[in-house]
């Protein structure tokens, strides 16, 4: 056995990861090993041979492979990888053999064909230097005469370590985006799927699984994020006989036409040996440094105002102005101009039910344009962005009345609409011309540097012109419009907004610089959210605004403080109306948003952290310079403590042999009626001197807190 036995290596990263691959007489390889670092010297034909099991009675006489590809023509009795049929429906058993394994400093690609049935297979491992991740992915390949269904192709199965006996996911809605979800690897088939032509609110493709209990800052751990934006499905697997495997793919059926191909869409993969912050670093070091086309080291995130909370659908110029005054002065830098400055004479956008698609310069709100309000946002020292929605139609439009036939409502039965409002036909080429031209024109005649692109609605009852399934297809057409729009206007930022955060995935993000994570902005709700996406998104790249006193969404009433710290920690924006600003809070806003500013470099540039709290109702997070000279602790309290008093927090990341100065930011928001006496030298020093081992063995104590509030800690290296 050990002669028809090939073994493979895969090193990638920095602290390096090792994944090690087995092929027994050509046939697909298995990974055999996944996880930290293997020696150089390591005997990779010890591990393959060491992955065999015992076959008990009961049972086939073979227990078939799992492979990279399981196939259910070679009796894998679990979820196959690939499942294909013939116009029939005739199923075709595939046995694909190795034909051949190219490696070099891009990864390894594994190449079989199965002459039977006139298919090839490409199975592709691909590393980036010094990236802890592993990016894969299939693509089947047609060179017979036969038209074959694709109703299910796999990225390369990963397996889970016996170990990882812990799942983690995230659901939610509108306004209650990543919450997690937490549970036990049961036997039996996980499947989370996404059928709304959009990652969704409900359903984030990622997946975590791990040893238990799934800590922050510490135990192993390996995670996957599927890359698509669209009717996704991820695969959680757990057999009989105790192998456990992850899957993902494109949850619809597609045809594989004679001398065609079939592509899986892209997986990303790592693992970790320091708990979810590990995942967490890596998916974060790899999405600025490989997915999102903007250099942060260079860019400094703006902060953003966007005017949707405080006037919605009234639009008048000097209101406008105004807010964009109040905005400069409390020192925004970019100016968003959201929904409602579009329409015609005839139908004008009021409201929800009318004008999508009509990208035309409202000349009733704007009799002189918007020339006029972008020059003035441009005089203020801002930049100016605007609101589009591309790929959707109200049917009160001018567009739906002369082009019925863009509209995605093929034949006779009744349409559901989605906030009174259908989706284009992107699949039609003279769709994606139309608003390519809006788009380009309204960038083109004014200084406008960003887009807040939306997608207000679940994409169902899906088909063409033709009656055939579209939303693939809509799907690669919104990549290309974007990445057209990119090309024509390099400079222009574009965030992706689908009812905030229905649309967040790495293949979205190849296109586009920013996501608007929840359109909740609800300090509490928006805490809880941030600390579970960064995970996967770093803070950089997800929108989060200063609101109102009184949540928009929740009706909760939240201090000036707590609004600002907590948009502080991701990229900082204000969606509030400024007239309303009592003067302390205005102070308050512009005293955080300077923080931000001095701060925000190095912060979207380190290593962000969450702290696996010592006391339930506390939730912290913490940025450390790349250099370990600054960190910034944002220690939150989401309830009343249930203790009587606060107990340490260790801090992780910094440099244990460093002494730091270490201050409380916030010292002034320490409330008599909470903190009574409090003799700690961060309450009675300027500056208390702490060492990085201190910090992070002993732990740090904080004041008393009230529900609803941050407590902000600045530690910087003593030279």
């Amino acid at each position: 056995m050990v002669d028809s036995l090939a073994t493979w290596r895969l090193d990638f990263g920095a602290p390096k990861q090792t994944v090690v691959f087995a092929s027994a007489q050509q046939k697909l390889p298995t990974v055999v090993y996944s996880g930290s670092a293997l020696p150089a010297d390591a005997r990779l034909v010890d591990y393959a041979l060491a992955d065999q099991r015992p076959v008990p009675m009961g049972t086939l006489d073979q227990i078939a492979p799992l492979s990279i590809l399981p196939e259910e023509g070679r009796g894998f009795p679990g979820y196959c990888g690939l499942n294909i049929s013939d116009g029939d429906g005739r199923p075709a058993m595939t046995q694909f053999t190795l034909d051949e394994v190219n490696i070099d400093a891009q990864g390894i690609v594994f190449e079989a064909i199965d002459q039977r049935l006139g298919l090839r297979l490409m199975l592709r491992f691909q590393v980036a230097q010094n990236s802890d991740v592993l990016a894969i992915n299939s693509e089947l390949i047609n060179h017979g005469d036969t038209r074959w269904r694709v109703d299910w192709l796999s990225i390369p199965v990963m397996p889970v370590h016996p170990s990882f006996t812990h799942r983690q996911e995230y659901r939610g809605r509108w306004t209650q985006e990543f919450t997690p979800l937490r549970a036990a690897i049961e036997h039996g088939v996980h499947v989370r799927e996404s059928r709304r032509a959009r990652t969704g609110h409900d359903h984030f493709p990622g997946l975590i699984v791990g040893e238990a209990p799934l800590a922050f800052t510490r135990g192993r751990s390996a995670a996957l994020h599927y890359a698509y934006s669209g009717l996704h499905r991820v695969v959680l697997e757990s057999m009989s006989d105790g192998r456990k495997h992850v899957q993902a793919g494109v949850a619809e059926s597609r045809w594989l036409e004679p001398g065609a191909q079939v592509h899986s869409g892209d997986g990303y993969w790592t693992f970790s040996s320091e708990g979810l912050n590990g995942i967490a670093h890596r998916f974060q070091s790899w999405v600025k440094d490989h997915i999102v086309d903007l250099s942060l080291e260079q860019t400094p995130r703006y902060v953003n105002y966007n005017c949707w909370e405080a006037i919605y659908f009234t639009h008048t110029i000097d209101r406008l102005k105004g807010l964009a005054d109040s905005a400069a002065e409390v020192g925004a830098e970019q100016f968003v101009l959201d929904d409602g400055w579009f329409g015609t004479a005839s139908i004008p956008r009021n409201d929800d039910t009318s004008s999508l698609g009509d990208w035309f310069i409202d000349a009733f709100k704007y009799p002189e344009g918007l020339t006029p309000l972008v020059e003035h946002v441009n005089k203020l020292g801002m930049r100016f962005g605007i609101w589009f929605e591309p790929e959707m139609v109200n049917l009160n439009s001018e567009l739906a009345t002369t082009h019925p036939d863009w509209v995605l409502t093929h034949g006779d039965i009744e349409h559901v609409a989605g906030r009174q409002q259908f989706l284009l036909d992107l699949s039609n080429p003279e769709v994606t011309e139309y608003l390519f031209e809006r788009i380009d024109e309204m960038l083109s005649a004014h200084n406008i540097e960003y887009i807040k692109w939306d997608m207000n609605r679940d994409a169902t009852q899906a088909v063409d012109a033709d009656g055939h399934r579209s939303l693939v297809r809509h799907n690669d057409a919104v990549y290309n419009l974007m990445r057209r729009i990119r090309q024509a206007h390099p400079k222009v930022e574009i965030e992706s907004c689908a009812s905030g955060g229905g649309r967040i995935d790495y293949r979205v993000l190849q296109n586009t610089q920013r996501v608007w994570l929840s359109d909740s902005i609800d300090a509490r709700v928006r805490w809880k959210m941030q600390s579970e996406a960064f995970v996967f998104i770093p803070p950089s790249v997800y929108g989060s605004h200063v609101g109102a006193e009184q949540s928009h969404t929740s009706a909760r009433i939240q201090p000036m403080a707590f609004r600002a710290l907590v948009a502080m920690t991701g990229h900082m924006g204000i969606e509030s109306d400024m007239a309303e600003l009592i003067e302390a809070d205005r102070d308050t806003l512009v005293r955080y948003i300077k923080l931000y500013k001095k701060h925000r470099s190095w912060m979207h540039t380190g290593k962000h952290y969450r702290l696996d709290a010592t006391q339930p109702e506390n939730l912290s997070q913490l940025f450390v310079s790349q250099d370990q000279k600054q960190f910034l602790l944002f220690s939150g309290t989401l309830e009343v403590p249930l203790d009587e008093t606060i107990a340490a927090l260790p801090l992780v990341g910094l440099d244990a042999h460093a002494d730091y100065n270490v201050t409380l930011v916030n010292k002034d928001d320490v409330s008599a009626m909470a903190t009574r006496e409090f003799l700690h030298p961060i309450m009675t020093q300027d500056n208390a001197r702490m060492s990085g081992a201190q910090l992070m063995l002993q732990g740090l104590v904080l004041p008393f807190p009230m529900p609803d509030s941050l407590w902000l800690v600045h530690g910087e290296r003593n030279a």
